[in-house]
């Protein structure tokens, strides 16, 4: 803890050209509390930071936040208020105890230095597919812990886990207005689409396929009402499928050539293109200029 509290004094006092060209997520991950700034998400999920962030306490009457070695929850007070509310819900809905809730964003916000490549203006946050039997574990007992997949290994179709409970609580975090969409394995959403009537097009629609989200859900939230440097992610929720539900050939991709790419459909690797820059290779000149600040703040 002191080597990054000292690490963040060094970054603060660094001349800007310097820390413009510091790796990003070096300098965030090395930040442990919020900004005292008032709460604004800068730029976008996958390029940007956060100011005044909020912490979503360790252990709550309904939820637990989980791998606390790696300092990810906190997020928006929408954010924190969500998952307060979601766990309550969970709970009512025979979803265990509550939830166990994973990675939100860093204290504020930024690249990260492994895992995600959003999360970054705290407003993205995973939830765990393990139902809470106990909400008493500690600190020790949530770095072993692990959730339970709810897509098979070939990934083409659900765990035995996955039932009545689970969709429910998919659709209740679906319904919530504050949520944008929803990251979930293909094998998921092909399930649900299975009986799936009219009346749950609007929250269906708003589950989008990805891959890698076998043991969680990624709720992602909309920007918060006056958050004028928070970017909208588009193509909206809403435009998907024209009023459709997602449960259509696009969906069906995941499980077919997604998995087995017809043979000549691959585009050969230029070897003199440029490699694409990623998350963890963005330096401070590559995210919105008012990172800056949330970084210097008190």
């Amino acid at each position: 803890m002191l080597r990054r509290a000292l690490l963040f004094c060094a970054i603060l006092l660094m001349p800007a050209p310097a820390m413009a060209e510091t790796l990003a997520n070096k300098l965030f991950g090395a930040a442990q509390l919020p900004s005292q700034q008032k709460p604004m998400p800068v730029g976008s999920y996958s390029r940007g930071c956060a100011a005044g962030l909020m912490e979503l306490p360790e252990t709550g009457p309904t939820w637990q936040a989980m791998r606390l070695s790696r300092h990810r929850n906190f997020g928006q007070p929408e954010m924190i208020q969500f998952l307060v509310d979601l766990s309550q819900e969970a709970r009512q809905l025979g979803w265990g105890k509550g939830l166990y809730i994973g990675d939100i964003s860093q204290p504020r916000g930024g690249p990260m230095t492994s895992g995600h490549a959003s999360h970054q203006i705290g407003l993205d946050a995973d939830i765990w597919w393990l139902a809470p039997k106990r909400l008493d574990l500690s600190a020790k007992e949530r770095e072993k812990i692990s959730s339970i997949p709810m897509r098979s290994a070939d990934q083409l179709s659900v765990t035995k886990s996955f039932g009545p409970k689970a969709r429910a609580l998919l659709k209740a975090a679906a319904s919530d207005p504050r949520v944008d969409r929803i990251f979930v394995a293909a094998a998921i959403k092909i399930e649900i689409c299975k009986t799936a009537k009219n009346s749950d097009r609007k929250w269906l629609q708003k589950l989008r396929p990805v891959a890698g989200h076998d043991t969680h859900f990624h709720v992602r939230l909309k920007c918060p009402k006056g958050a004028k440097l928070c970017e909208t992610q588009t193509p909206t929720v809403s435009e998907l499928s024209k009023g459709g539900n997602g449960c259509d050939d696009t969906l069906m991709w995941w499980v077919t050539d997604y998995l087995n790419p017809p043979k000549g459909t691959k585009k050969p690797k230029d070897p003199d293109a440029p490699k694409k820059k990623g998350p963890r290779d963005y330096t401070m000149a590559d995210l919105p200029a008012q990172c800056r600040t949330v970084l210097a703040s008190d």
